[in-house]
């Protein structure tokens, strides 16, 4: 008999949603109720999978096809919002230009930028306000293929004041390297005449991208950009300083370089953003209304910089609902497979339920035997599916977060299967299973003892 204990375990270890727990302790429960009406040997049914195993894996294959692809679709997913929510400190504040809804879209007179910073309730190291101000863009970049042909790419660029002081407000570390110049460029040691090599600093998930893109060098293959790398972008040549420690925010996917000198070249001399570090998050509530409603100076659009990320969710809703529609398919789908599959043992089984009823097995206890086999089938197929689904946990995939306002970044993610993906893919075969199941079990309990001996 399943031990409910256990199932409760299992969903508060988990920290499952109340609508998966509840799922979790309803099949279970189904299972336990069917395990103790069920009279028939469930060895029985599991020699029948053995003897039949052709039938059985492909079955078990349709299953293990469905929930493998609904696990990698949902992981998707899970990374998108483990993006959005890792990104930013729950102390900042966020600060725009009135009316944009973006950083891409917002335009803040330097001149403001002082007065700005020296505001009560942001923090400060000595008399050095914690404010970064930065300026955010998009650039296109051309990336050549091996078939000789070029695609075209946006890369999220961050010019920063001070690199250090962005470092501390954003809560980002270097992994390998030194933070760009207070120039922000270098000479180039190979070629005395060409233009000042461009210094940045890249964030891993953009390092690893890039590496990928640039396939083999010096012979042999290399996975991501590393601390003296170069690259092309905008007719000049850039230079890679240092690379950010992974955090799996939305800044693994940026481009930090100085402010003065990308502004000009893309032609955004001014400041997108202001990030101010508070106390805390009621601080930063209080400092995001002051600059809402109280500050004249400038008109202002404020936000505590988690919600803002929080706010760019609305793409993962929409591959959330896509999941449940083509889950909900695919269900329907794999449901009709299951059932042409128990129609077929079935009819390839009419002595055998015949035999059963003359040793004195009831209706009852033949239908739940063949529910509990299909259950076993979709356990059998749904456990396999998660096992390759689980192999995407880690894998990166390049995705675009927006939100409301239309503003978005494109962002480089990491898959992630948790245990609510897997749990959830679990339930989603087994309910496949039952109702493949239940209508063949019907049709075999119209079966007389007799006929089917016949």
């Amino acid at each position: 008999m399943i031990n409910t204990g256990l199932t409760f375990a299992i969903v508060d270890s988990w920290r499952l949603p109340a609508w998966l727990a509840f799922t979790v302790w309803g099949m279970g429960s189904f299972l336990a109720i069917l395990l103790v009406i069920n009279r028939v040997p469930v060895m029985y049914n599991v020699l029948n999978m053995v003897v039949r195993w052709r039938n059985t894996l492909l079955s078990a294959m349709a299953f293990t096809m469905v929930i493998g692809l609904l696990t990698v679709m949902q992981a998707f997913v899970n990374g998108m919002y483990r993006l959005t929510e890792t990104s930013g400190q729950p102390g900042n504040v966020l600060i725009l230009a009135e009316g944009a809804l973006d950083e891409a879209f917002s335009s803040l007179a330097m001149a403001d930028s002082n007065d700005i910073a020296n505001q009560p309730g942001i923090l400060k190291d000595g008399e050095q306000p914690l404010v970064s101000c930065e300026t955010y863009l998009l650039a296109a970049q051309s990336v050549p293929q091996p078939e000789g042909k070029t695609k075209r790419r946006f890369l999220q660029i961050r010019g920063l004041v001070d690199p250090v002081m962005a470092g501390r407000v954003h809560g980002m570390t270097l992994d390998s390297g030194e933070w760009f110049s207070e120039a922000g460029i270098r000479p180039d040691p190979d070629d005395v005449n060409a233009a000042p090599l461009v210094e940045v600093v890249m964030g891993a998930g953009m390092a690893t991208e890039m590496g990928r893109d640039r396939g083999t060098i010096d012979g042999r293959s290399r996975k991501e950009f590393v601390v003296g790398d170069r690259f092309e972008l905008n007719n000049r040549v850039w230079y890679v300083t240092g690379i950010l420690k992974r955090t799996g925010s939305s800044f693994d996917s940026e481009i930090w370089s100085k402010q003065s000198v990308v502004g000009p070249m893309f032609g955004k001399e001014r400041y997108t953003t202001m990030v101010a570090r508070t106390a805390d998050n009621a601080s930063a509530q209080k400092l995001k209304e002051f600059f809402n409603t109280e500050y004249t100076k400038a008109q202002l659009s404020a936000e505590v910089e988690s919600e803002y990320y929080k706010k760019l969710s609305q793409t993962n809703e929409q591959f959330l609902y896509a999941i449940i529609i083509v889950a909900c398919i695919m269900a329907i789908g794999g449901s009709f497979g299951v059932m042409n599959t128990m129609y077929a043992a079935v009819s390839q089984r009419i002595k055998d339920i015949g035999v059963l009823q003359l040793m004195g097995f009831k209706r009852r206890h033949i239908l739940v035997s063949f529910v509990l086999e299909s259950l076993l089938l979709a356990l059998f197929g749904g456990l396999l599916g998660c096992l390759i689904g689980l192999f995407a946990d880690g894998w990166t995939a390049n995705s675009v977060v927006s939100g409301s306002g239309g503003g978005g970044k494109s962002v480089v993610l990491e898959l992630t299967v948790d245990g609510a993906t897997l749990i959830s893919g679990l339930m989603l075969a087994m309910v496949m299973g039952l109702i493949g199941g239940f209508l063949p079990a019907i049709s075999a309990l119209r079966l007389r003892a007799l006929d089917a001996l016949r």
